[in-house]
């Protein structure tokens, strides 16, 4: 499976490793040898929590190669008046008689306690290519949907800012 992700995803990405290769894996390898100066090894806390962070280090530095050399690119451009990536999107849910306001991002970046929404997950899929006053389904199971307006689409652009997992 690949992982669709634009430029600047890349990007951060390869600055994250960077900065864990080179600056945050010697730390982590002599915080190791540090606390293995400590003596016994079987009953030393200090090793066995400096082992773990080097391992969870190495293994988001494995994890983002990964994410790196399988990527496909995506454009994060849009046609004029449609929802696009990164687009700030306000829509109505007639369900709830509410108004919800969210912005479209690639999938690592999503984090919905901000209203970041992966462009993968069921509104997401729903509104992309929409224009304002189109009312779309959103399919989030087989057995439940519902009904959303698009009220606005304000035009936006990857700033960087939505910072990546575990960065």
């Amino acid at each position: 499976m690949h992982n669709e992700l634009t430029k600047k995803d890349i990007e951060l990405m390869r600055q994250e490793l960077e900065y864990r290769r080179t600056v945050l894996r010697p730390k982590l390898i002599q915080d190791v040898q540090t606390a293995r100066a400590f003596g016994d090894l079987s009953e030393n806390f200090e090793y066995k929590a400096a082992k773990r962070d080097k391992n969870r280090n190495d293994s988001r530095c494995r994890y983002l190669e990964n994410m790196i050399k399988t990527a496909v690119v995506i454009s994060d451009q849009s046609t004029e008046g449609t929802v696009g990536l990164y687009d700030k999107v306000t829509f109505y849910v007639e369900e709830d008689d509410e108004t919800v306001t969210c912005q479209i991002v690639t999938t690592v970046r999503q984090d919905a306690l901000k209203n970041l929404i992966s462009k993968e997950s069921p509104v997401g899929k729903a509104v992309l290519g929409r224009r304002v006053g189109d009312r779309v389904t959103v399919h989030v199971n087989d057995s439940y949907s519902y009904d959303v307006v698009i009220r606005a689409i304000e035009p936006g652009e990857d700033t960087g800012e939505a910072p990546l997992m575990g960065f």
